[in-house]
C-alpha cells in the first residue's frame, strides 16, 4: 500500500486527505488554522502528521493552494466581445480570480487601471490566428514599458506571438508563451493557457507571496487549488476509461468564505457537438468564480447580489445585512444559536442560487443557457455545507435543481451530495500520476447522494 498526502493550503485553513493509491480509499483527513503568520509548511506539517497518525507513514506528499488570496489574474485583449471574453473564460477556468479586464490599445488610464488591480499575472491575448496583430503588439509594448513586472502568459495570435514575446523580454518580463486561446472566430481553446497559468503560478507567484522560507513550498505545490478541483471534477465527470466508471455530466458549487465558485462538466449532444454558433464558443469544462459571494468576507455582497436579482424584499434583505455585516466583520466568527446557523443557510442559499445564475444563464440575447439537464449529480462544497445538518443542505441546494428564473434547463433527476470528506481537491492532486486511484476517489461522490 502506498498513501499519499493530499494537502490544500487555504486562505482561511489547511486541509488534509491521506489517499492510498492502490484502491482509491480515503484513508484519513484532518484540518487546521492556515499558518499564515508564520509559515504556511507549519500548517502543512502538522496536517501531514495528523493524517499519518491515523494511516501510517506517507510516501508523498501532493499539495495546492489558495493561500494569500489566491491567483489574481488581469486579461488584456483586443476586443471585449471576442479576445478578452475568451481570456476571461480561460483565466477563470485556469484557478484564476480575474480581477481586471482591458479590451483594445492599451493607454495611461488603462495602465494605470491595470496596476491598481494588483494582479498577480497578466494574461495577454489578441486576435485570431492569421488575423488582427497590431494590438497584441502594441499591448505587449506597452506592458514592456509599464511599471509591472509580474508574469505575462501570452496566448494570442499565433503569427504576432514571436515578436510580442520578444519585445516583452527585452525589458526582462517574464513570459510563458502558449498557443491562442481563440485560433479561430468559434473556436476556444483553453488547455495551452491553463498550463501556463500553473507554470507561472509555481514559479512565480508562491515564491513571491512570502508564505514560506526556501524552494520546498514550490516543490510541493502542484497548482492554485481552483484549477486543481476543475481536474478533480473532471476526473469525476470521465472516470478511469475501462476501469472506473465516470459520472457524467456533473454540477459543483462551492460555498467559501471570500467566494462561491461554480464548476461543470458537461457534454455536447446534437448541433452543440459541431456547430459553433457563438463569436467565443462555450467551454464544455468550465468554472467560474464570484468574488463578491462568500460566507465571510462575500457577506455583504451576497446580500446586494440578491436584492438585484430580486431574491429578496426590503425587510429581507435589511435583516440580512445586518448579519451579514457582523460576519465580514469577523471572519472568525461560527453560529452559536439556531438563529445564526439559519441565517448563515439563507446567506448560503442565496449565494448559491446568484453564482448558478451567473454561471449557467445565457452570455447574450442570442445566446442559449447551458443546458444541464443532463447532470447525474450535483455536488456541495464548502464548510457551510460540510458544517450543516442535512436540512440546511438540502436548503442551501435546492436552487440547483428548482430555480428557473435564470433562462437554463436545470438538472432534472441528478443525486444531491456534499462532499463532506472534501475529496474533490484530492483527486484533482492524484489525477495525473496515479488517475485509477483518484477515479475510485471521486466516484463516491456520484454513488452516495445526501441530500
Amino acid at each position: 500500500m502506498a498513501v499519499v498526502a493530499c494537502v490544500d493550503l487555504g486562505s482561511t485553513f489547511t486541509k488534509g486527505a491521506a489517499v492510498d493509491t492502490a484502491t482509491g480509499e480515503l484513508l484519513a483527513t484532518a484540518a487546521t488554522p492556515t499558518t499564515l503568520r508564520t509559515d504556511v509548511l507549519d500548517g502543512l506539517r502538522q496536517v501531514v502528521a495528523e493524517v499519518e497518525r491515523v494511516a501510517g507513514p506517507v510516501a508523498e506528499v501532493l499539495a495546492c493552494s489558495s493561500a494569500g488570496g489566491g491567483l489574481r489574474i488581469a486579461v488584456v485583449g483586443y476586443e471585449r466581445v471576442v479576445t478578452a471574453e475568451a481570456g476571461h473564460r480561460v483565466a477563470l477556468s485556469a484557478g484564476g480570480k480575474v480581477v481586471h479586464v482591458h479590451a483594445g490599445p492599451l493607454d495611461a488610464a488603462g495602465l494605470r487601471e491595470l496596476r491598481a488591480s494588483r494582479p498577480d499575472l497578466v494574461l495577454l491575448v489578441g486576435g485570431t490566428d492569421g488575423g488582427n496583430a497590431e494590438v497584441l503588439l502594441h499591448n505587449a509594448t506597452r506592458l514592456a514599458k509599464a511599471r509591472i513586472t509580474v508574469p505575462v502568459v501570452l496566448a494570442g495570435n499565433a503569427e504576432a506571438a514571436p515578436r510580442a514575446r520578444e519585445v516583452l523580454e527585452s525589458t526582462g518580463r517574464h513570459v510563458v508563451a502558449t498557443a491562442n486561446v481563440l485560433p479561430r472566430i468559434g473556436v476556444l481553446e483553453p488547455g495551452g493557457a491553463r498550463a501556463a497559468i500553473r507554470e507561472a503560478f509555481l514559479r512565480h507567484v508562491i515564491g513571491g507571496k512570502g508564505l514560506s522560507r526556501g524552494p520546498e513550498l514550490a516543490r510541493l505545490v502542484k497548482g492554485p487549488t481552483p484549477d486543481v478541483v476543475l481536474a478533480g471534477v473532471e476526473v469525476l465527470a470521465d472516470g478511469a476509461p475501462g476501469v472506473v466508471p465516470g459520472a457524467g455530466d456533473v454540477l459543483v458549487v462551492d460555498v467559501g468564505g471570500a467566494t462561491t465558485d461554480v464548476y461543470s462538466v458537461l457534454t455536447p449532444e446534437g448541433e452543440d457537438a459541431t456547430l459553433r454558433k457563438e463569436v467565443v464558443a462555450p467551454l464544455w469544462r468550465a468554472r467560474t468564480v464570484e468574488g463578491d459571494l462568500g460566507m465571510r468576507w462575500g457577506a455583504p455582497g451576497v446580500v446586494t447580489a440578491a436584492v438585484a436579482e430580486r431574491l429578496l424584499d426590503d425587510a429581507a434583505a435589511n435583516r440580512l445585512a445586518a448579519a451579514a455585516d457582523s460576519r465580514a466583520a469577523d471572519v472568525a466568527w461560527v453560529p452559536a444559536t439556531a438563529r445564526d446557523a439559519a441565517e448563515d443557510a439563507e446567506l448560503a442559499e442565496l449565494a448559491v442560487t446568484v453564482a448558478l445564475r451567473r454561471h449557467a444563464r445565457p452570455a447574450g440575447p442570442t445566446s442559449p443557457g447551458k443546458d444541464l439537464r443532463r447532470v447525474t449529480a450535483v455536488i456541495g462544497s464548502g464548510g457551510a455545507l460540510r458544517h450543516a445538518d442535512p436540512a440546511a443542505q438540502q436548503q442551501v441546494l435546492r436552487p440547483a435543481t428548482t430555480d428557473h428564473a435564470g433562462g437554463w434547463r436545470v438538472p432534472e433527476h441528478p443525486a444531491v451530495v456534499v462532499d463532506t470528506d472534501y475529496v474533490l481537491f484530492a483527486a484533482g492532486l492524484l489525477a495525473e500520476q496515479h488517475p485509477e486511484a483518484a477515479a475510485r476517489l471521486a466516484r463516491r461522490l456520484a454513488v452516495t447522494p445526501t441530500c
